[in-house]
């Protein structure tokens, strides 16, 4: 069992609350890696398609969360668009952090301080199961797709770019 891998976050005790079935995958993250989401990817063996990343933006001033395949990059006018907005950019870093209670590089969609909106790209729902961040870098969580819309109660949008 990896060391962390007790530890948990406001993303596993949702899960635990909700008895979600999901895996847990833990990993030594390596602070030199430019990508957090292509290194658990790597790291754990994974394709890199159903590793999501989860990142904050800001649309018409309101925050809202977009999930990706660490493989492709946040388009943020489909992301403005799915939650009915126009304009979007990406959220200030510090924002971000006070928003969901998690670190850059460790935002789980799931048990953020804040209930932002949340758009899940459509890829997502091609795969049984999915990856995202459990909340703490060298965190991963596997989850179905379905599992992961009905706990953010999340819009599926095709907003990867």
């Amino acid at each position: 069992m990896h060391p962390m891998a007790g530890k948990g976050t406001p993303a596993t005790a949702l899960l635990a609350k909700q008895k979600v079935a999901h895996k847990l995958h833990a990993y030594d993250h390596d602070p030199k890696h430019e990508s957090y989401g292509l290194e658990a990817a790597e790291v754990l063996g994974l394709e890199p398609d159903r590793v999501f990343k989860t990142l904050v933006a800001d649309v018409d001033g309101k925050l809202t969360v977009g999930v990706v395949p660490v493989t492709g990059q946040l388009d943020l006018k489909a992301l403005a668009a799915a939650v009915g907005g126009k304009r979007a950019k990406m959220a200030d870093a510090a924002a971000a952090q006070r928003a969901t209670g998690y670190v850059l590089g460790g935002i789980s969609p799931l048990g953020q301080r804040s209930r932002l909106p949340v758009v899940i790209d459509e890829t997502a729902e091609k795969f049984e199961t999915i990856y995202c961040s459990a909340g703490r870098r060298g965190l991963e969580v596997e989850l179905a797709p379905a599992d992961l819309v009905r706990l953010t109660s999340a819009t599926v949008a095709p907003i990867r770019a």
